[in-house]
């Protein structure tokens, strides 16, 4: 199935509450005929516009093309938790990496996060910055985990931005007895994310960068050079970036394999007033414990932005309203009588180490792909780090290339089916709540 096709009208952005309040670009011709640049950038998400807009820094030529409009994808519908480090714990990578291996990890998240904030202030990106993200853990036994977390942070990477919360705290700051206790990242921030991809896109044409929307790439050809073709145009470059994530489809299998391509959902309530400071009582974003995770913040307008839910399959359910109030309603019962003004979907990448998949699959082909849930820093990164690699400098994308994650198993024949089994098992877990 073609993932960019299956539930959203060619060129438009999905009706959700980011594209109702953030001002779009005027549309970027389609590319007709031939053309030539230094650079090919594939995607008009996060990555491909973070490493078209380093790259015109660097004097480079880039041409990028997006099957619909930049921003369309995850980039311009998710929760919009620019979060620290990696997806998985420092605990988690030193067991895997080494220690070294795993504080390059943690630095390099931490400047992913720097670089949003520094991209957003440079170029005057209205995308409503906050400052504070928390996890809120459902048992005992993960509040007293994430205390412990918080200690080691501090001890041994000098981290004193996390603030640990027992039970009345949690339950002051999210305003619900469902959970145990937690932790604050105050490092970490939220933002409007469609309105973020919009201003990187803005600041990559004054940079230089030639875009093109609604020109589906549908074969790359790697020798002798790498050339990339659409249904009406060509472009001939010395480097191609692929910059699709859950979008991939089969235009390079290597990467493909790696990548699971899965639908996560939003609900945007209705304006809440005072309301809104019943359920949270500061301006943070907030994610659970949960394998199917639950995310929510508030937005400018005091309405509850929600994400949550599950679906098997790729195509979005009928009602998705009704899948995201579900889980919605176990944390927040109080808010029963609120009306759902927007609901949508839109489709990640997850790999199997939930790490990112960052590699150079042959001649001239950059990757970077399968955040995990935590794209807004990672992607805004990747595209730096393939900027710098092709620019000579890739100490850091070969610290993120070394923690490739491994294909799933049948290639791309099986990734449905261990979709469904493994969120079943996720569910059962949260259930039991293990």
């Amino acid at each position: 199935m073609n993932l960019l096709h299956a539930n959203d009208r060619q060129g438009a952005y999905p009706p959700s509450w980011y594209a109702a309040t953030a001002q779009p670009l005027d549309p970027f011709p389609e590319l007709r005929g031939e053309a030539r640049a230094d650079i090919c950038v594939i995607g008009g998400g996060y990555t491909g516009l973070s490493a078209a807009l380093h790259l015109a820094r660097a004097g480079r030529s880039v041409v990028l093309l997006e099957a619909h409009r930049v921003g369309f994808g995850a980039s311009g519908r998710n929760g919009g938790q620019v979060l620290t480090g990696q997806r998985r714990d420092q605990d988690t990578l030193e067991a895997r990496f080494g220690r070294d291996h795993a504080r390059q990890l943690w630095d390099l998240g931490l400047a992913a996060v720097s670089l949003v904030r520094d991209l957003i202030a440079e170029h005057r990106i209205d995308a409503a910055w906050r400052d504070g993200v928390a996890h809120a853990d459902r048992t005992a036994k993960g509040a007293a985990e994430s205390q412990a977390y918080v200690d080691r942070l501090r001890r041994d990477y000098g981290y004193d931005m996390a603030e640990p919360l027992d039970r009345a705290g949690i339950r002051a700051l999210v305003g619900s007895d469902v959970f145990h206790g937690g932790l604050v990242d105050w490092a970490s921030g939220h933002i409007h994310p469609l309105r973020y991809a919009l201003g990187l896109a803005k600041a990559a044409v004054d940079a230089g960068v030639t875009i093109h929307e609604t020109s589906e790439v549908h074969h790359i050809r790697q020798r002798p050079t790498p050339q990339v073709r659409t249904g009406r145009g060509r472009v001939e470059a010395d480097h191609v970036v692929l910059a699709c994530n859950g979008y991939l489809g089969g235009l390079e299998r290597q990467t493909a394999a790696r990548v699971m391509p899965i639908n996560n959902f939003i609900a945007a309530t209705e304006p809440l007033g005072d309301r809104a400071d019943d359920i949270l009582a500061k301006d943070i974003a907030v994610a659970d414990s949960r394998f199917v995770v639950n995310y929510w913040r508030l937005s400018e307008d005091r309405r509850l932005l929600f994400g949550g839910g599950e679906s098997y399959g790729y195509r979005f359910p009928r009602d998705i309203a009704a899948l995201v109030r579900k889980p919605m309603l176990e944390i927040y019962p109080q808010l029963a009588d609120a009306r759902i003004d927007y609901a949508w979907g839109g489709t990640l990448a997850i790999t199997r180490s939930r790490l990112p998949d960052f590699s150079r699959p042959g001649p001239g082909l950059w990757n970077a792909s399968g955040y995990s849930g935590q794209g807004v820093a990672l992607a805004t990164l990747a595209g730096k780090l393939i900027a710098d690699a092709i620019a000579g400098d890739s100490a850091g994308f070969d610290v993120m290339a070394r923690i490739r994650p491994r294909p799933f198993p049948g290639r791309g024949a099986l990734r449905s089916p261990l979709l469904v089994l493994a969120m079943t098992y996720g569910r059962l877990r949260d259930r039991l709540g293990i």
